[in-house]
């Protein structure tokens, strides 16, 4: 059980929640907990398009008894038809769950201020906590734990990799952040993860980032709603590219977090590498948003 109502970001959650979750999702995944949510109800709200969050939102409601209902851009207008906070009160008293992918987090946190039932935040331009949760998971598997772990983010400091800062900052995971200047990590995110006591090391050249990385993280440099600006992002971000000439330099193992632009941020050999740990991210979002859920319903 968690201390918490929703899930905004992932430092919504304290240390001992996110290990509480993570532990659940765990003991999930290897059929140890057969804890069920049977009759409950998920309402999924989606502006944004997305394979994995959808089919792992409701694959794990199925799976543990209960019913998802999707709500695309076609569905809801949220915000224009009606008041968010309208919107939100009113699916509350339908649902047992409400899942959000979003463009605005201000969006978000209203609907959050408003709901009489949990929110979990599956995307939106700051965040994506659902994300880091596997990502965690992941990690935790990979290496029986996090202590002595090494991370490298490289490339664009989006929103996966704003959540990823903060969750290793909660994990206590050591986490190198590399960037263009002008597309770094919030100063704001980077001062939560300092007062989490684990702010990370800013650096900007790719092969110093990596030197002593055991985890080598990247995403996509361009994002959804970003296609105007991509041109320029992709010449910005010459040099960052995830490739068999960065690998040299590291003994890391690779995650992305999917979908990728294959020759952008990282290339198909690397991505059909036995260095890879993407496949085992993807599975995961499923495994941990089981944990999560049952955690914030029990």
């Amino acid at each position: 059980m968690l201390d918490v109502d929703h899930l905004v970001d992932i430092d919504t959650l304290s240390p001992e929640d996110l290990e509480t979750v993570l532990d659940r999702a765990e003991a999930q995944k290897s059929g140890a907990d057969d804890t069920q949510l049977p009759q409950t109800t998920m309402g999924m709200l989606f502006e944004k398009p997305s394979t994995r969050t959808r089919i792992s939102f409701e694959t794990g409601m199925t799976e543990l008894g209960g019913h998802a209902i999707f709500l695309g851009p076609e569905d809801i207008q949220l915000g224009h038809g009606e008041p968010l906070k309208d919107t939100s009160r009113v699916l509350s008293r339908y649902v047992d769950v409400v899942m959000a992918r979003l463009f605005d987090h201000a969006d978000l946190l209203e609907i959050a201020t408003y709901s009489d039932v949990p929110v979990v935040n599956g995307l939106t331009d700051e965040a994506h906590p659902c994300q880091t949760l596997a990502d965690l998971l992941t990690i935790r598997e990979a290496f029986d734990g996090f202590d002595d772990v090494q991370a490298t983010w490289v490339g664009d400091g989006n929103n996966v990799g704003q959540s990823f800062v903060l969750g290793c900052a909660l994990a206590g995971i050591d986490l190198t952040v590399c960037t263009p200047p002008e597309y770094g990590m919030s100063d704001a995110v980077l001062k939560r993860a300092d007062e989490l006591g684990h702010a990370p090391e800013v650096v900007e050249d790719p092969v110093e980032a990596v030197s002593d990385a055991d985890v080598l993280y990247t995403d996509v440099w361009v994002s959804m709603g970003q296609e105007d600006r991509r041109a320029e992002k992709l010449a910005a971000f010459d040099g960052y590219q995830v490739n068999m000439d960065l690998l040299s330099e590291t003994d890391a193992v690779v995650m992305h977090c999917l979908p990728a632009h294959r020759g952008e941020e990282i290339t198909d050999d690397v991505l059909e590498s036995d260095r890879v740990l993407v496949w085992d991210q993807a599975e995961n979002r499923l495994h941990a948003q089981k944990g999560l859920l049952v955690e914030l319903m029990e």
